[in-house]
């Protein structure tokens, strides 16, 4: 039933997509890295890989390459066969694995472009994305969620195939086991607890094994099914299949029950929350209509003391987020991509129930809350962001774009699933940028407005004060966790009750706070520390503070 959905709806992509007719291109220069692959005349299959040359020329940033070399980056052999479960169809642009080979035809590990070394790549092909540059948005958005352990390096190229200029890709990594990719350990046949990396994607069901728990809100009898990708489906043995499923089967079971909050019983045995909360920022940020069901990872490493806990991502996938959809809201700068089986709950491809779960946990809200207000603040500001986009359309705009886009006369043409389309690659590219804005905005209002739960002082205050004793002149320190809005002045006094100082704040969120109060030159002896709500004028907490 899943092959057969998916058939369908490549049938239906293809007679959407508005044919064009792939123009030839002079090129002998370019700014960017200039990748050239040479089949000798062989086609490139979908499978099984063909073995052909490969040279990158690339002299560094804003230094001209030739499509002549010298190809200083790497020359040499590789294997190569045309990707993706739906990108491939769009277009004769297509996106292609490639796998780097000594002249024996064995795997050999290269660095490429200054990425760390590893003999498996992609190439992207930016197509029905005019603006060229989603993805690297998505991946360099994605660095600054940093409880996301790692998410793929990728640089943009132009590409040269047989002799015919094919347009600007995107080479980068592939999602796989690596010290310098996902790093958990790698799997022996007597290894069963890790690490494993997971996903929920397309495939055959041979590759995968189903949930017991059915999605939420669907309308067609769907399942989710979860793929091996570390070890690979023909390669993982029977117990370490019994044991992912297991640990996969008991992490669901945990969020199901009805002590799913519990810190020692419930989901946080087997979940790691700080990333599935920058996972889901991940995807709203993008309002990724593929998001949390397609080309979703998640990894889990070996246990040591106790479960070692599923991770979300790396992400992958965002060629058409960013308001590039024209389904399921995918165009909206408001609302939750989370509501996806809501919105299109007959799609093949859904989302499981674990996200509408976790929102159910206030822990996790508060968290989410948190996060958002510190992430606005730091790496992705308006200003932040503006920059990013900006510095990244530089590499491709003039030149490189123009060319691309006299290969592949695509601007002003509507292709599938455009939602806009501009009459230029900047009109394209402001485009992303605005959408971008408006979304950030649109989540700081909606992030700000989740109810997270009655605030309950006694669950939440519980302060701790830090070093006691503490020494005169040095700092004490404050830990609470507190709702929003909420003011507090903290007071010293001596034994006698006079006032030795204030220090008074106010929290912008919901959740885990800390205060550092530069203590004066005191006199050693007993000190009273008192913490007082300005909202309601109560004496929360009162605290002896021994000085020395």
């Amino acid at each position: 039933m899943t092959r057969l959905l998916h058939l369908v709806r490549i049938a239906c992509i293809t007679l959407c997509i508005h044919p064009i007719a792939a123009q030839p291109v002079n090129f002998s220069t370019s700014t960017l890295p200039i990748v050239v692959m040479d089949t000798d005349g062989e086609t490139i299959l979908d499978e099984p890989k063909i073995t052909a040359r490969l040279r990158i020329v690339d002299n560094g940033p804003g230094q001209i390459n030739s499509v002549n070399g010298p190809f200083n980056d790497y020359d040499g052999w590789m294997g190569v066969e045309i990707r993706g479960q739906t990108s491939q169809f769009f277009s004769d642009k297509k996106p292609y694995g490639i796998e780097l080979r000594d002249s024996l035809g064995n795997d050999v590990s290269k660095k490429l472009l200054g990425m760390p070394k590893e003999s498996d790549w992609v190439l992207l092909s930016p197509f029905s994305d005019k603006s060229l540059i989603r993805d690297v948005v998505a991946f360099e958005m994605a660095r600054r969620l940093n409880n996301l352990s790692y998410t793929p390096r990728m640089k943009m190229v132009e590409l040269v195939l047989n002799g015919e200029y094919r347009g600007v890709y995107v080479l980068g990594e592939r999602i796989k086991r690596d010290g310098d990719r996902v790093d958990i350990a790698k799997m022996e046949e007597t290894d069963v607890s890790g690490g494993y990396i997971i996903k929920l994607d397309k495939g055959g069901w041979w590759e995968s094994w189903a949930s017991s728990y059915p999605p939420l809100s669907t309308t067609a009898g769907q399942e989710i099914r979860l793929y091996y990708h570390y070890p690979k489906w023909d390669d993982i043995t029977a117990p370490q299949k019994d044991y992912i499923e297991d640990f996969m089967y008991k992490m669901e079971t945990s969020l199901k029950s009805s002590q799913f909050q519990d810190a020692e019983q419930g989901y946080q045995k087997y979940l790691d929350r700080a990333s599935f909360i920058d996972f889901m920022f991940a995807n709203e940020i993008s309002r990724n209509v593929d998001g949390y069901r397609i080309s979703s990872y998640f990894y889990k490493e070996r246990d040591t003391i106790g479960y070692s806990k599923l991770h979300a991502g790396p992400v992958w996938d965002f060629n058409i987020a960013y308001g590039n959809a024209n389904y399921c809201q995918g165009e909206s700068t408001s609302g939750w991509a989370w509501n996806f089986n809501s919105l299109c709950g007959t799609d093949g491809w859904v989302i499981p129930f674990w996200w509408a779960r976790l929102r159910e946990d206030s822990n996790y809200l508060i968290e989410s809350q948190q996060r958002w207000l510190d992430l606005r603040a730091s790496s992705i500001t308006d200003d932040e962001v503006i920059q990013m986009i900006d510095s990244l359309a530089a590499l491709v705009s003039g030149a490189p774009a123009s060319r691309n886009f006299q290969r592949w006369p695509i601007l002003g043409t509507p292709q599938w699933p455009n939602f806009f389309v501009g009459l230029s690659h900047q009109s394209e590219v402001d485009y992303l940028k605005n959408w971008t804005i408006e979304r950030l905005h649109w989540m700081d209002g909606a992030m700000a407005n989740i109810y997270v739960g009655t605030y309950n002082p006694a669950q939440y205050f519980a302060p701790k004060i830090y070093p006691n004793p503490v020494h005169s002149g040095q700092n004490l320190v404050f830990d609470f966790y507190l709702k929003v809005g909420e003011e507090l002045t903290i007071e010293l006094r001596d034994m006698y009750g006079r006032s030795i100082g204030e220090s008074a704040n106010t929290t912008r969120r919901n959740g885990f706070f800390r205060h550092v109060w530069s203590l004066p030159q005191l006199i050693p002896g007993t000190y009273v520390c008192s913490i007082k709500s300005v909202n309601t004028g109560e004496v929360l907490k009162t605290t002896p503070i021994i000085v020395y």
